[in-house]
C-alpha cells in the first residue's frame, strides 16, 4: 500500500515530464520536416517553391538552381501548348532581332562551311564594308583569338560578332588567293533588317512583293514597295507569303488595311482572360480596288495566315499555293528580372468568317512538330484531294466555303512538282554539297561574276558555263558518285538550285527571288489568274447568272472567269 501511495504521489511529476519530452520531440520533427509537410498541404506555386527549397537545402549534392529552372520552365510550358516557350537571357537578343528593324553588329551575312565562317555578303555601307571586309573572306580569328573548328556555331559566331553600338571587334580573315591572315578592326553599328525582301514587276502590269516576316518595320517597308511599283505603273499585285512564319499581328493588320474598304473585319482574338478584340479596316487604304493574289505554302504561319484569311474571308483576292501551317494562337511576351522571358499563349485568333486556323494538338506530345512530315507522306503536297479538314465549314461574304481547324486552304491549289527528282538530286541538295560548290565557284570566279549588274544577264552566263557538269565533277571528288542518267533527268532542278545560289552569293536576295520566280508554277498560275480576269470584260453577252457573279467578285477584287474558262469561279466556291 505504501508503494501505491508513493506512485500516486509522483504521478503528476511523471506526466509533466512526458509532456515536456513530447513538446521537445514535436518541435524537432516540425522544424526538420516542415518543408515536406508544406509540400503536401499546399498546392500550385507554393508547392513548386517548396520543392525547390527542399532540393536546395537537403539534396545530397550541390545543385545549380538557375540551371535547374532553365530546364524545368520549358517543360512546364510544353505541357500547355506548342507555342508557349521560354527564352533564356542569353538567347533573347537572337530571338527578337529578326522582328526588330535593326540590330547592332558588324554587318555581314555568313555561312559555316568546314568549321569556318565564310562571309557570304557584306551589308552595303555597313561597318564591315567600311572596314574593308569582302564577300568570300574566311573569318579565322576574333579579338586575336582563333575561331575555327568545332566551337564555330551560328550562336557562338553571333555572340562574338554582335555587340553594343560603337564597340570594336578585331576580325582576322583569310582572303581567297592570299596565304597570310589580314586583320580588320570593325566598329559595330546599327544594321537594318528588312522583312520585305523583293519588289519588282513580274510583267508590264503585275507587281510582286515578297514579305519574309512581319516585324516592326514591315508596314513602312510595304508602303515604300507599293510606291516603287506605282511608279512603274502596276495594275495587279502578287503578295508572296510563302515560308513567312509570321511575327507581329499588328503589322499584318496594318497591311491588310491597305486593301480593304471601311469597317471590314480583319481578325479577332479571344481567350479565357482576354476579352474578344476586333481589328477592323478604317477605309483609309490606298489599294482597295487593285486585283490581288496572295501566295502561301505549308510554311506560311501565324501573321501570314491572318493576312491570307482576311483577304480570303472578305472575298478581296485569290489565295494560291498549298495549305498553310495552322498556327492560330496568340502569344504575349512576359519579361523576367534576369533578362529571360516567356512567350505565353493568351488567346486564339479567328478569321473574319469565325474560323480558328489553329491545327489540332495534344499538349506535351511531339506529334505537332511532325505534322508537316505526315502531311507530306499522305500526299497533301501533291494532290488537293488529300487535304484532310478537321474543323467545321464556314462561309465568306459571298458564300464560298472555307474551313477551320488547320491552316488556310488556298482557293487555287498548286502541287509540288517532284517529276524530275532523283536520289542523286536529293543527296546533292540535302548533303549541302550544292551550297558548298556554289560558294567555292563564286569565290573562284568573283571578279568575272561581279561584272554583271542584272540578274538575267548573269543567269544566261551561268547557263553557258554548264555549272551542272562542274558540280558533278566537284561532288564526285567529295564522295557523291556521278550518276549521268540521274543527272540528265534532274538537270533542270540541279541547274536551278546551283545557279540560284551563285546569284544569291554575288548579288542579293531580291535577285535570287527574281531568278527562282522565272519558272515557278505558282507565279505562273497567279499571272494566268490576272490575264483571265482582264480578258473577261471583253465578252459581249455573258450569261445573266455569270454576270451577277462577275459583278460581286470584281467589286471585291476577286478575279473571275466564266464557265468557258475552266469554271474557275465554281472551283473556288467548292474549295
Amino acid at each position: 500500500m505504501k508503494q501505491s501511495k508513493n506512485t500516486n504521489r509522483y504521478m503528476p511529476l511523471m506526466m509533466a515530464a512526458c509532456v515536456v519530452v513530447g513538446i521537445l520531440f514535436g518541435t524537432f520533427f516540425a522544424n526538420h520536416f516542415s518543408s515536406n509537410r508544406l509540400n503536401i498541404i499546399n498546392s500550385g506555386s507554393s508547392r513548386l517553391n517548396n520543392l525547390l527549397n527542399i532540393v536546395n537545402d537537403q539534396y545530397v549534392d550541390a545543385v545549380n538552381m538557375d540551371s535547374l529552372m532553365e530546364r524545368a520552365i520549358p517543360q512546364i510550358l510544353a505541357d500547355l501548348d506548342p507555342h508557349s516557350v521560354y527564352i533564356s537571357a542569353k538567347d533573347v537578343q537572337t530571338a527578337t532581332d529578326d522582328l526588330k528593324g535593326s540590330f547592332s553588329g558588324v554587318g555581314i551575312e555568313f555561312v559555316i562551311r568546314e568549321d569556318t565562317i565564310h562571309v557570304q555578303g557584306v551589308i552595303k555601307n555597313g561597318p564591315a564594308e567600311r572596314a574593308g571586309l569582302l564577300a568570300g573572306d574566311k573569318i579565322v580569328s576574333v579579338d586575336d583569338k582563333p575561331f575555327v573548328g568545332k566551337e564555330v556555331t551560328n550562336e557562338e559566331a553571333m555572340h562574338r560578332l554582335k555587340g553594343p553600338k560603337d564597340t570594336k571587334v578585331k576580325i582576322g580573315v583569310l582572303r581567297y588567293g592570299d596565304s597570310k591572315v589580314k586583320q580588320f578592326t570593325v566598329t559595330r553599328g546599327e544594321i537594318p533588317t528588312h522583312s520585305v525582301t523583293a519588289t519588282y514587276m513580274l510583267d508590264d502590269e503585275t507587281g510582286y512583293i515578297r514579305i519574309k516576316s512581319f516585324g516592326e518595320n514591315t508596314y513602312p517597308e510595304m508602303l515604300i514597295a507599293l510606291a516603287e511599283l506605282s511608279q512603274q505603273g502596276f495594275s495587279n499585285l502578287v503578295i508572296d507569303l510563302r515560308d513567312n512564319t509570321g511575327g507581329y499581328l499588328m503589322s499584318a493588320v496594318q497591311i491588310v488595311n491597305e486593301f480593304l474598304p471601311k469597317n471590314k473585319l480583319i481578325v479577332y482574338t479571344e481567350g479565357r482572360k482576354s476579352p474578344r478584340q476586333d481589328y477592323r479596316s478604317d477605309g483609309r487604304g490606298s489599294y482597295q480596288k487593285i486585283p490581288l493574289v496572295v501566295l502561301i505554302n505549308e510554311a506560311s504561319a501565324s501573321a501570314s495566315e491572318i493576312f491570307a484569311g482576311a483577304i480570303q474571308d472578305n472575298d478581296r483576292g485569290t489565295v494560291i499555293g498549298r495549305r498553310s501551317f495552322g498556327k492560330g494562337l496568340v502569344q504575349k511576351q512576359l519579361d523576367f528580372p534576369d533578362g529571360s522571358m516567356i512567350r505565353l499563349t493568351i488567346a486564339r485568333y479567328y478569321s473574319p468568317s469565325g474560323r480558328c486556323i489553329q491545327k489540332p494538338y495534344t499538349p506535351g506530345e511531339s506529334t505537332y512538330e511532325e505534322d508537316l512530315l505526315v502531311r507530306y507522306q499522305h500526299g497533301e503536297f501533291f494532290s488537293q484531294d488529300s487535304i484532310k479538314h478537321t474543323g467545321p465549314a464556314y462561309h465568306t461574304g459571298i458564300g464560298r466555303t472555307v474551313y477551320g481547324g488547320g491552316g488556310i486552304t488556298p482557293d487555287i491549289f498548286v502541287p509540288e512538282d517532284t517529276t524530275n527528282i532523283t536520289s542523286y538530286y536529293k543527296q546533292a541538295s540535302m548533303s549541302g554539297l550544292i551550297l558548298q560548290f556554289a560558294f567555292q565557284y563564286t569565290d573562284e570566279n568573283r571578279a568575272k561574276l561581279s561584272t554583271f549588274r542584272e540578274m538575267p544577264k548573269l543567269s544566261d552566263y551561268l547557263v553557258k558555263q554548264n555549272t551542272v557538269d562542274k558540280f558533278a565533277t566537284y561532288a564526285d571528288k567529295k564522295g557523291l558518285q556521278r550518276r549521268n542518267l540521274m543527272i540528265q533527268k534532274s538537270h533542270t532542278l540541279l541547274e536551278r538550285y546551283i545557279n540560284s545560289r551563285i546569284i544569291y552569293n554575288i548579288m542579293d536576295e531580291d535577285s535570287w527571288i527574281q531568278y527562282l520566280n522565272q519558272d515557278d508554277p505558282v507565279i505562273i498560275k497567279a499571272l494566268n489568274v490576272f490575264r483571265n480576269h482582264a480578258a473577261f470584260p471583253k465578252k459581249e453577252e455573258p450569261a445573266e447568272k455569270d454576270e451577277k457573279k462577275q459583278k460581286v467578285a470584281q467589286s471585291r477584287g476577286i478575279p473571275f472567269v466564266d464557265n468557258s474558262l475552266n469554271q474557275r469561279f465554281n472551283q473556288v466556291a467548292r474549295a
